[in-house]
Order: C-alpha cells, then sequence, then structure tokens
C-alpha cells in the first residue's frame, strides 16, 4: 500500500534528474474492530471485512497527514493484500478462535483529468467500488402484456377483469393490442360481455324522454350478429375471429363504441394509452431524474419497509405494468411518493406536511425532495385507470388466503365501504357502495360480514341483506331494512333469517375497536394527496400500505398478540436509516438493536428486486 510523501520544506518537489518524491509503503498494519452494543456482527460478517478494507486509505491517510502531499493522488492499494481475522476475546468465550485470512486483489486507480466528466460533487460521492463499474443499461418498466400474461398463467385474469370498471379495460385494451392479442380478445370479451348483460336490463329514461338505443346495438352490424344471443363462454373464439380481420384503428373504435355511439370514421385519439405502434417496445424508462448517487438519512425506514411484504404478493411486481399500460410509467415515483405519505407523519390540517416527512417520501421514492404536491395532484387523475388493476391484484392475493370461518369487517370510511379480513387486519377493497364488495365476499367463501361503526352509505344494510350477506351489526339500522334484533346486552341486529355465531356477537367491539384505529390513523390522519379531487389514488395507497403494516404485524407478533397494522406504525415510525443510491442498487441501513433483529430474523429485511420507481434498481437493507 503506497502513499505519496510531501516533498522537504523550500522544495518544488521535483528534483535535478527528473525523479520522482518518495513514497511511504506500509507493509503491515494492524486494525482493531470493537464490536458494541451486542453479540451479533451484523447480517454480513464478510462484508465488515470489506467495508475496514474501504476504510485503510482514509485511515492511513490521516495517520501520515504531515506527510503527504497536498496535491498528490489519493492513497491506492498496489499490491495483493491479505487481511487476517484473529477474533478477540469475549464475554462468553475465554479465548479466541483461529485466525481466518481474507485475500484481496490490487484494484487500478482511475484518475479523471482535471475539468473531465466525472469530477463533479455527484461522482465524488461514489464508492470506490462504483467509480470502477460501467454505467447499468437503461431499465425499462415491463409492459401492460406482462402483468396480463401472469395473470393469465395463475388462472386470476378472469377473476381481475371481473373487478375493473369499463374505463380501466378500455384503457388497457390498446396498449395489449398487437402485443399479447389473447388477452387484448378476453378484455374484449369482457366488454361485449357487458354490453350485451346491459342490453337485457330494462332502464327507465327519464320522463318525456325517448329510450335510446341498448349497448348491444352500437356494435358494428357484422359483430353484432354473431355475438347476439351467444353464450358468455363463447364470446373470446367470436372475437378473436373479428380481431384477426380487423385493423387496429377498426378494433379501438370497437372498444370505445362500448361507451358511446360506434363512429367508423373515428381516428385513434394521439396520446392515449395504446396509440404507440404495436410492434413498440411496451413501457417507458423510469430512470430519468433518479438519483443514482448520494447518502440520505432519514428519520423513518417504514417506508422501505413496505416493500418486502408487498413485493410477496406480487403487488410491487404490478405497479410498473399497470402505470406502463396507461403510459404513465415515468411517473411510477410518484405512486411511491404517495404511498410513503401514508406511514410518515400525520398531515396537520388536513394538508401541511413537515421537511422530514418531504425529505424521507422524496427518498422513498428515488427523487431529490421535495416531491411538488402539484405532481401529485396531477397523477393522482392520470392514473385513474391503472388504480383497480393494482387494487384487483391486492384483493385476489388477500382473498386466496382468507379462511371462510373467519368473518370480515365491513366498516364505512371516506364515503365509502373499506372490507378488511378480520385475521390479521388485512384490506381487501374499497368501495363506494355494498355492490362493488360483493365479488370480494364471494370469492372468500361467502363468510360472515361484521359490520363496524362508522358513516355507512345509505342502503347498505337494504343492499347487503339482498345479496344474502350474512351480517352482525351494532350500527342502528334505518327504517325499512330488513334486519332482526338479537336478543343480547347491548343493541345489535343481523339479517332477517341469519343465525350469527354468538361468538361473532362477542368479537365484535374488539374488532370495531381496531377498525376505527385503522380508519383514524390512516385514513384521518395521513393524507397521501389531500389537494386532489379524485380519491382513487388515495384508496389505492392507504390499502397497500394498511397490507405492507398487517403483514409486518403478523409476521412478527401473531404468536403472542392479535396482529394489527396500527401497532406496527407506532413501533417502527421512528425507525431511522441512511439510504444510499448507487447506479444498481438503493441501500438502506438502518441501526441495529431489537427492532433490526427481530425484522431480519423474520424475513423482512430480505433483498427487494426490480423496484418499478427505482428504475429497476434492488432495495438492499443492512445494519449500520
Amino acid at each position: 500500500m503506497n502513499v505519496p510523501t510531501a516533498p522537504p520544506t523550500g522544495e518544488t518537489g521535483e528534483t535535478g534528474d527528473g525523479g520522482e518524491t518518495g513514497e511511504i509503503a506500509v507493509r503491515r498494519c494492524t486494525v482493531t474492530v470493537v464490536r458494541r452494543g451486542g453479540w451479533s456482527w451484523g447480517p454480513e460478517p464478510r462484508g465488515l471485512i470489506r467495508r475496514v478494507v474501504e476504510a485503510l486509505p482514509e485511515l492511513l491517510a490521516d495517520h501520515f497527514a504531515e506527510r503527504l502531499a497536498a496535491d498528490g493522488p489519493d492513497v491506492e492499494i498496489t499490491e495483493p493484500l491479505t487481511v487476517t481475522v484473529r477474533p478477540g476475546r469475549s464475554g462468553r468465550s475465554t479465548a479466541g478462535g483461529p485466525p481466518v485470512e481474507v485475500h484481496f486483489a490490487p484494484v487500478p486507480v482511475v484518475e479523471n483529468p482535471a475539468g473531465e466528466p466525472g469530477t463533479d460533487a455527484e461522482s465524488s460521492a461514489r464508492s470506490f467500488e462504483e467509480s470502477l463499474a460501467a454505467d447499468p443499461d437503461p431499465w425499462t418498466a415491463p409492459g401492460a402484456a406482462a402483468l396480463f400474461a401472469e395473470l393469465a398463467e395463475r388462472d386470476e385474469l378472469d377473476a381481475l377483469l371481473a373487478l375493473l370498471p369499463d374505463a380501466s379495460v378500455r384503457a388497457y385494451f390498446p396498449a395489449l393490442l398487437g402485443v399479447d392479442d389473447t388477452a387484448a380478445v378476453r378484455l374484449l370479451a369482457e366488454l361485449v360481455g357487458r354490453a350485451l348483460a346491459a342490453d337485457h336490463t330494462p332502464a327507465h329514461p327519464p320522463l318525456g324522454e325517448a329510450a335510446g338505443p341498448g349497448p348491444a346495438e352500437t356494435l358494428p352490424g357484422r359483430l353484432r350478429a354473431a355475438v347476439v344471443g351467444a353464450d358468455t363462454a363463447e364470446l373470446p373464439q367470436l372475437l378473436a375471429g373479428f380481431l384477426a380481420s380487423a385493423d387496429r384503428a377498426e378494433a379501438v373504435r370497437l372498444v370505445r363504441s362500448l361507451a358511446g355511439p360506434y363512429d367508423p370514421g373515428a381516428e385513434e385519439p394521439p396520446g392515449t394509452a395504446g396509440s404507440t405502434a404495436a410492434g413498440a417496445t411496451p413501457g417507458a424508462s423510469t430512470t430519468t431524474g433518479a438519483r443514482t448517487s448520494g447518502e440520505v438519512r432519514v428519520w423513518s425506514a417504514l417506508p422501505f419497509l413496505l416493500a418486502g411484504p408487498l413485493a410477496r404478493i406480487g403487488y410491487l411486481d404490478a405497479v410498473g405494468p399497470a402505470l406502463a399500460g396507461i403510459e404513465l410509467a415515468e411517473d411510477a415515483p410518484l405512486f411511491a411518493t404517495a404511498l410513503a405519505y401514508k406511514v410518515l407523519g400525520a398531515t396537520a390540517r388536513g394538508w401541511r406536511r413537515t421537511e422530514r416527512d418531504t425529505e424521507a417520501a422524496a427518498a422513498f421514492a428515488g427523487l431529490p425532495p421535495p416531491v411538488a404536491e402539484e405532481r401529485l395532484t396531477d397523477f393522482a387523475r392520470q392514473a385513474g385507470p391503472a388504480l383497480p388493476v393494482l387494487d384487483g391484484v391486492l384483493a385476489l392475493s388477500v382473498c386466496r388466503g382468507h379462511d371462510p370461518a373467519d368473518p370480515l369487517l365491513l366498516t364505512g370510511a371516506d364515503d365509502g365501504l373499506l372490507l378488511v379480513d378480520a385475521h390479521g387486519m388485512f384490506p381487501i377493497a374499497w368501495t363506494a357502495e355494498a355492490a362493488g364488495l360483493l365479488p370480494h365476499w364471494e370469492t372468500c367463501g361467502r363468510p360472515p360480514v361484521l359490520l363496524c361503526d362508522g358513516p355507512l352509505p345509505p342502503g347498505t344494510l337494504r343492499n347487503l341483506a339482498s345479496a344474502g350477506v350474512p351480517f352482525l351489526t351494532s350500527v342502528r339500522p334505518l327504517r325499512g331494512d330488513p334486519v332482526a334484533r338479537l336478543p343480547w346486552r347491548t343493541p345489535l341486529w343481523a339479517a332477517e333469517g341469519a343465525a350469527p355465531d354468538p361468538r361473532l356477537a362477542a368479537q365484535l367491539p374488539a374488532h370495531a375497536q381496531r377498525c376505527a384505529n385503522l380508519v383514524t390513523a390512516l385514513v384521518t390522519e395521513r393524507r397521501a394527496v389531500p389537494l386532489a379531487r379524485h380519491c382513487g389514488l388515495e384508496r389505492t395507497v392507504t390499502l397497500a400500505a394498511a397490507l405492507g403494516l398487517s403483514t409486518i404485524a403478523w409476521t412478527l407478533w401473531r404468536d403472542r398478540e392479535t396482529p394489527d397494522p396500527v401497532p406496527a406504525l407506532r413501533r417502527f415510525a421512528d425507525l431511522e436509516a441512511t439510504v444510499r443510491f448507487e447506479a444498481t442498487a438503493v441501500r438502506v441501513r438502518v441501526p441495529m438493536g431489537r427492532r433490526h433483529m427481530d425484522l431480519y430474523n423474520s424475513g423482512l429485511l430480505a433483498d427487494v428486486p426490480d423496484v418499478a420507481w427505482l428504475g429497476g434498481r434492488t432495495l438492499t437493507f443492512s445494519a449500520g
């Protein structure tokens, strides 16, 4: 290991014969690493040796500061380096173990001439390995076709399409057309099936107005004759032939006609999702504006802890394709910013944020702070078609794991209905009315439903009873609601003809309190996009944050207490972290202690690869 020495006082450092100044060669160096605050060397003991070697040049430079040239090159490792590790004595052992040798090859130094690229502050913040690594290739988010193909492989595509509103199905059809025609046919079959079903539903126009044409009558003539009267299962095959013979423009016009009269001369609007040529690469690069170097300290690592649980259910993998399908892949960091705000500090007066919250949210999204509220508001408006896709992925994952013997919880929140799995407080869906929850209830196995205190939309009890949902509630019914009062020590009502389990009546107060705490913490106190007129993004990130917190609580504490996302929010809210941005990874370092050990032992600090809002980089965790 060589370092240059400074010339003697009064000399210029140059010799008459062209010789160079002297050097200090370090042949042997002893570094003592003292462990404090526990018995563990961290999740990567070998990585500790690497960090010691990385710190050696700076330590030697400080040691020989008086003899080093002020403008000389950095200390460099020029010879093979061998680190001998001799474990010292500890409180539990009387002698250290045998020494272990770790060998490091010398790494050539790359110098940038003054004024050349790479000498700015951003480059100087890079680690030694980063300065030598080649720049990674730009990452492109997978297109919507990748997500729909994966859902088809899991046999969940039809279930997801049934949950999507017409606007979302129409938005993704152009993105799939020409890329995955099989999925495009299934989307078209879903729309046509709904049109045929609505055509058989009697409509009552306003008094004095004539009834307009039914949805099926808006189809082009050659297609209407083929699908009218056909069974729903036959629609994909019939529509596949139509798409094979129709050009792209005609197919897009057909999809648009299902929301209005069919116009054979209409053109596909420019700039809409899917208007790119069929042969173009789906998705868009998400690396623009991302932080690729530097280090920042954040007051809360909790937003980063959500990534692992969301990745387990496939939610994180769906974010990029869902946004790419409507040409918003570049705005994935804005989705991450909104998600982070759901688990950071409470918003004062419903809209004001603290500086530390904006810095933590921007770090989670990989952006420089602060992220303008106007950008979040615009994103909330533009991302509308993609949000039901993400909500559907989340709902299907929770419904898959639900035991029909366990009840579901239903509470009013923000002019809607929030459906929660009682066993673990996992959120399922958040809809405007009870009809939107029925598919989830059926997917869960038609379990009993406990209605908790909250502002329920009008007609909720009547709609649930007419659908045959066996519910139990302490909410006083309105006149005409088909309910029956139960003989219980407190006022309770159930659907007429239902025989609820008495144990559910005993559990209802505790479940209602947990629901109220959840709504207060994640809906009332914390607003992700307080200036948005549309509540879709607010509800989507609330569901995602609640699922992440519930998974953390379930993983850590299910054997000792009732899992609840609100305690997870409170216990990890002040877990600080240092976030380092690199070209291929974002590294989060949390303090060592009981919380880190619990998270590490439970697998909640595993690497999360291909994070969409980080430009496909891997999110890693360590202790320090």
